[in-house]
């Protein structure tokens, strides 16, 4: 059995460098083979995704799992030819969920504390103390409450904000109140001064972000989105920031990456860009996930985290 890490990994890579290095030690009889150096394509039967070329899964005839080396599987499930007998799943690691609650928290407190508007001050050189929202009145809404967003719901309410949490079927979470599907949506954006948005990408999701959706939001209210570049509609939100609708961004993902150097995101100090490094996950203890996981297949036990295909998560 061979399993073959398909990702665009450059040398100077030390995540993927790290994580190769865990596998092999902690499995020093794996067969495993990095993209695009795979061998005979019948000797592969798992890959682990990060990143693939359209078309190039259906080449492995044995192919018995394919694990994605993010939370997402829409670049996964976008191959048309994709086999539709091999189970998908995707990674679900501690680290990664920390450190999501961690990025989205500093994201969410930078806005509520008005650091976006003190940069200005700065830049000014004017001494000026601004009136603050305290955080129980700064209502922060979640747009999706999967094993991430549960955790940062769960983490900002801690904290002290009150939570607003979205998803397309009912949930019930403590400390955080929850609307789900199409009929709720515009009641849960009504009260949020923040919106997070940490759905995955589906063809119902895609464009989520757009102008109907900002204007059922309270005027000045922010946004940040770590979930898919195409959750957003670009020019509705560069409209919105114009006319006062939103007031501030903060992005980890972007339809285009890297975002291209001619991008008006660069050049707006309302739009916080950041190059989608929000939850990348410490690749020593995913090392330990994606091992299990194979001896979960190998063993015939129950995969932890596989995806619904109609669903797309």
């Amino acid at each position: 059995m061979a399993v073959l890490i398909l990702a665009e990994i450059e040398s100077t890579d030390t995540w993927f460098s790290i994580l190769i290095a865990q596998l092999k030690k902690e499995q020093p009889n794996l067969d495993l083979r990095i993209w695009p150096e795979y061998g005979k394509p019948e000797e592969i039967e798992i890959v682990l995704v990060s990143w693939q070329p359209l078309g190039t899964i259906p080449k492995f005839p044995n192919l018995k799992l394919i694990m994605s080396l993010a939370a997402g599987v829409d670049r996964i499930l976008a191959d048309p030819d994709l086999p539709d007998n091999i189970p998908i799943v995707r990674l679900v690691s501690e680290s990664q969920t920390w450190q999501m609650a961690e990025y989205v928290t500093m994201a969410v407190l930078l806005f509520q504390r008005r650091l976006l508007e003190y940069q200005e001050l700065q830049r000014s050189r004017r001494w000026e103390e601004l009136a603050v929202q305290d955080a129980s009145s700064f209502t922060v809404g979640i747009l999706g409450l999967g094993h991430l967003g549960l955790m940062v719901a769960k983490k900002l309410a801690l904290i002290g904000f009150p939570v607003r949490g979205w998803s397309r079927t009912p949930k019930a979470v403590a400390g955080v109140e929850c609307f789900h599907g199409d009929e709720q949506f515009q009641l849960f954006l009504k009260k949020c001064q923040a919106i997070v948005c940490l759905l995955p990408l589906t063809p119902q999701t895609e464009g989520i972000l757009c102008h109907e959706s900002f204007s059922a939001l309270p005027p000045g209210a922010y946004l940040i989105n770590v979930g898919r570049g195409k959750h957003l509609v670009e020019a509705d939100l560069l409209s919105a920031l114009d006319s006062g609708q939103i007031a501030g961004v903060c992005l980890d993902v972007f339809d285009t990456e890297p975002l291209p150097i001619d991008h008006p995101f660069w050049f707006d100090p309302r739009i916080i860009v950041t190059p989608h490094i929000a939850a990348p996950g410490r690749p020593d203890e995913i090392a330990g996930v994606i091992l299990d996981t194979i001896n979960c297949s190998q063993m015939g036990r129950p995969l932890k985290y596989e995806i619904d295909r109609h669903w797309g998560y």
